[in-house]
């Protein structure tokens, strides 16, 4: 950098912290993308994420000679996804510019009424959380409807929206128009899904923005129908002649489109802060997330002279709310046992409404966090949601404290067998080393028969519990000695529920060793390297009778996790569990795959999204069957990536790479043809 190039931006000193901040700001937001979208994980509320997005653009437009190629702030929104037709926008769909204060909102309002001498009003609407959509009619017949894609080319999802009951296909007119609108999954739909999903031992659904996404993405239309989706249309994007944004929304009306219900036509800046106070008051009681207020323009002619920017019109922002905050009071503190003997503080609240549900209790993750807030029983606490999902405790108000208060005990033995509580080496967590733990009895059973693991579908927690209260479970391999008797018996169970556990007990048997593995809950071992064990053993008790030195040069086998595997098969009561295993009839043999065809040979193939008809483990089976190999992450050695609903960040990149996006429906007719 020359001097006169320093004496324009500033201090070098200065542009370098600047470009350490964006890095690190970039490096953040593209963490939370994959922890919310691939890992449904969210860490921080939506708030806190586009905080971070606005510190981010700011000093981009201070700085635009720093701004890269692939900054978060340079997407509108996701790629085409290869497997739709894509569709170029005649009218550009645009995202709306944040902002997180009502004196932006304000200062916004102020400078539209000023420059235009009070001549103009707004509109103040719900920013529906869901996916945007455009929706084409011809002389009043629907003739397609597309994503948003990046805001100048989206996806062809015609024959999905024709599914959604609330999307007419013929107007009460024979206009020609263009309008846009959001798609959502209702409260009540997406609580009815999650429901569903857990009674068949699934993986729920995140968030219903996620499910309606992944939902409208789907290759088969008929399963977008069962999903029961809604959607608000909230602006003419071509056609019809109006001079004011309201009047355009009354017309969708008549027509027969479903607009935006909640919408204020405000003429002062106190009407607009007003108006997005009420919303926000409503909030709860909605049957739709929303996660801001709209402000907009409301004189169309206006509008076209403000004109807008590369990615937001310049005449309507986006108020965020912050997260849900509401008090409540500590009434106690309880500890929970895990499966792995981790002794975890939970604090028991008084029930209080956050973000549409009612919050009762929730963890403290470990002692270290509970002494760092210095949570006490009788404190009054501020509560909200991470990511508007995960309930917290986000701060203790010690200013209310009246002298009552107790502070909480850190536990030297466990709470359910009295064992000596332990901590291993710099781990924060404090562990019961009981194995025979009621607590991690129980827990250990529910970790076995979950889907990732053995896959014993209808035996879920309150089975479990009940089972093991009439003493017909003591550890995982009682599970195999149940009788049809003993499901019938229980309350709620019929001759055709308990008929399909047994038979799924049953089926379980044949399961592949690295399901076991994962299933037995050795320390520090998931999913990954279960499989890995499971392909370099010819069965279990080779695996056993491993030294930590042989299992250190398993490739991504490191030495704290073979230390781990041999310290578990080095306990008898491991030995006892797999004797009766084998005894029960339970597959202990090394995965050994037989191949189908070489059709997928040399290929590297990952997997994204959820699918109705297949497990991912089903999918990866049939990689391995016909040669091929299944790849947890996408790179350019990725051959193809089979995307599902909910797809996240690894379809992204995939697009960025290039690389072939296939439907399983396709995956499947490649495998066809090989074993033909």
């Amino acid at each position: 950098m020359n001097e006169e190039q320093i004496n324009f931006f500033g201090n070098e000193e200065d542009i370098e912290q600047i470009k350490k901040e964006l890095k690190e700001l970039r490096k953040k937001i593209e963490y939370h993308n994959k922890l919310y979208y691939e890992q449904d994980k969210p860490e921080i509320s939506d708030y806190e994420y586009d905080k971070l997005t606005q510190r981010l653009r700011k000093l981009e437009k201070e700085h635009p000679e720093l701004i890269t190629k692939d900054s978060p702030s340079q997407k509108v929104g996701g790629k085409v996804n290869s497997m739709f037709s894509a569709v170029t926008h005649d009218v550009q769909m645009q995202s709306l510019q944040d902002v997180f204060s009502l004196s932006d909102v304000e200062e916004f309002v102020t400078k539209v009424q000023e420059e235009y001498k009070d001549k103009t009003d707004f509109c103040v609407e719900t920013k529906i959380d869901g996916l945007s959509i455009s929706l084409e009619y011809e002389n009043g017949v629907l003739v397609r409807g597309s994503t948003r894609g990046d805001g100048f080319v989206g996806e062809d999802v015609t024959q999905n929206v024709k599914m959604i009951k609330d999307i007419p296909q013929r107007l009460n007119t024979n206009d020609t128009i263009e309008v846009r609108g959001e798609v959502y999954l209702p409260r009540k739909e997406f609580e009815k899904i999650n429901e569903e999903l857990l009674e068949k031992n699934k993986q729920q659904l995140a968030n219903p923005r996620n499910a309606a996404a992944g939902t409208l993405r789907q290759l088969d239309s008929k399963l977008v129908e069962k999903r029961n989706l809604s959607v608000f249309i909230f602006n003419v994007q071509k056609g019809g002649n109006f001079t004011k944004h309201s009047e355009s929304l009354d017309y969708l009306d008549k027509a027969g489109l479903k607009t935006i219900a909640l919408r204020f036509v405000c003429s002062t800046k106190e009407q607009v802060i007003d108006a997005i106070k009420k919303i926000g008051q409503m909030r709860d009681d909605l049957a739709y997330d929303i996660d801001g207020a709209v402000v907009k323009v409301n004189d169309l002619l206006v509008r076209q002279e403000m004109g807008k920017t590369v990615k937001v019109p310049k005449w309507a922002v986006a108020y965020k709310y912050p997260p849900e905050q509401r008090e409540t009071k500590v009434l106690d503190i309880v500890l929970q046992v895990g499966r792995t003997g981790q002794v975890t503080p939970v604090v028991i609240l008084e029930p209080v409404r956050v973000a549409g549900s009612v919050i009762s209790k929730t963890t403290l993750h470990n002692f270290d966090f509970m002494q760092e807030k210095d949570i006490r029983i009788g404190d009054t606490v501020v509560i909200q949601k991470a990511g508007d999902v995960i309930p917290e405790v986000n701060k203790v108000l010690t200013e209310k404290r009246d002298g009552t208060e107790k502070v909480f005990e850190i536990p030297k033995y466990c709470p359910v067998c009295g064992e000596e509580l332990e901590k291993e080496g710099e781990e924060v967590a404090l562990r019961c080393t009981n194995s025979e733990c009621p607590a991690q009895t129980y827990r250990s059973i529910i970790h076995f028969v979950s889907r990732e693991c053995m896959d014993i579908t209808g035996m879920g927690e309150a089975i479990v519990e009940t089972l093991i209260e009439k003493n017909l479970l003591k550890d995982i391999t009682d599970i195999y000695k149940l009788r049809y008797e003993d499901f019938y018996e229980l309350e709620g169970f019929k001759e055709k529920s308990s008929k399909k556990l047994i038979e799924s007990i049953e089926k379980s048997k044949s399961n592949t060793l690295d399901k076991l593995l994962f299933g037995l809950g050795i320390r520090h071992i998931g999913k990954k390297a279960s499989k890995i064990l499971a392909e370099n053993f010819e069965d279990i008790y080779k695996l056993a009778q491993a030294s930590v030195e042989e299992l250190s040069v398993i490739e991504d086998i490191g030495t704290i996790m073979a230390e781990s595997i041999y310290s578990f098969f080095k306990k008898p009561q491991t030995i006892e569990i797999i004797k009766k295993l084998d005894e029960c009839g339970v597959n202990l043999k090394g995965n050994k795959t037989n191949k189908k065809s070489e059709i997928l040979a040399g290929k590297t193939i990952c997997i994204t999204g959820s699918f109705d008809d297949y497990s991912r483990d089903d999918i990866v089976k049939m990689i391995e069957e016909n040669s091929g190999k299944a790849s947890s992450s996408v790179s350019k050695k990725t051959s193809y990536l089979i995307a599902g609903e909910s797809a996240g960040s690894k379809l992204t990149k995939a697009q960025e790479l290039g690389i072939d996006i296939i439907s399983v429906q396709e995956f499947l007719n490649i495998i066809k043809e090989g074993n033909k």
